[in-house]
């Protein structure tokens, strides 16, 4: 990554990318958003990683896009494409993490704006410093969200709250973000990193096979009905009956003490 923008570290089966220009709020860059694509997928690749942590530096978890460096960016393919194909165009980061099997938690260390509110809202749970501030901020662009939050927003704060907010592009602190549900919890700024390391190890100590598959089955049922996703978790419930997590599950329960789980199927 150039200049370490972006940081990406993995230890005790959790994997951390930190937005790393505090200079710039963290505004994304052409090669920022690489580091995204490439984390995710690594994490999702790794059977060591059980989490993935993202989070900021300096005061701002992200501002944004950095619109200059993307003009720039987009300045050089038009040039370059003359002389070689240009890439496919990637799926949105946002469908990525939600693809992605593992757990993700934004730690929002300060001000989420426009596609880093977009970030933040596409992990899977998020935990604010009582410092952070967070907007859709599109509309005083004359823009529309396009990174998720229009999918996120009314499932977290409901239809007419996620309209307001994204009508109004109004700022809101951590409290009020906590209130209405945009974020999962707020900690003192001082206590972000500890209280994110201890739910992801909490997280990451749990069973990877049952936890994977019930972040897919939440998710598949915000667009199935009920039906259709009881059915899903019925035949994974088949499929995990046979797994070692399952039995020592059931074993540790049995003899009193705390489980500890690994990845596997057991042989039939």
């Amino acid at each position: 990554m150039e200049q370490q923008d972006a940081i990406y570290k993995k230890a005790d089966g959790i994997a951390t990318l930190t937005l790393n220009r505090p200079n710039k709020r963290n505004a994304l860059t052409p090669a920022m958003f690489e580091g995204i694509y490439k984390a995710v997928e690594d994490a999702t690749k790794d059977d060591e990683v059980k989490v993935l942590v993202i989070t900021g530096t300096g005061e701002s978890f992200c501002s944004g896009a950095d619109v200059k460096a993307l003009a720039e960016n987009t300045s050089r393919q038009s040039t370059e494409e003359r002389e070689r194909q240009p890439r496919p165009r990637r799926v949105m980061f946002s469908v990525l993490l939600q693809k992605c099997p593992k757990p993700v938690i934004a730690a929002i260390n300060g001000v989420a704006v426009g596609v880093g509110l977009d970030l933040a809202l596409a992990c899977d749970i998020r935990i604010a410093s009582d410092k952070a501030r967070l907007t859709v901020g599109y509309i005083r662009r004359g823009m529309i969200p396009a990174g998720g939050a229009t999918f996120f927003l009314p499932r977290l704060v409901g239809i007419d709250k996620a309209c307001e907010l994204i009508w109004t592009s109004d700022m809101i602190d951590a409290k009020e973000a906590e209130r209405i549900g945009m974020v999962t919890m707020v900690v003192p700024h001082d206590e972000l990193e500890s209280a994110t390391r201890e739910l992801a190890e909490k997280i990451a100590k749990g069973p990877p096979q049952a936890i994977q598959v019930s972040k897919r089955a939440i998710y598949e049922g915000l667009v199935t009905d009920l039906e259709t996703n009881v059915e899903f978790t019925m035949n994974i419930r088949q499929e995990l009956l046979k797994s070692e997590d399952f039995k020592e599950g059931t074993t540790a329960f049995v003899e009193k003490r705390e489980p500890l789980f690994r990845k596997g199927v057991a042989e039939d």
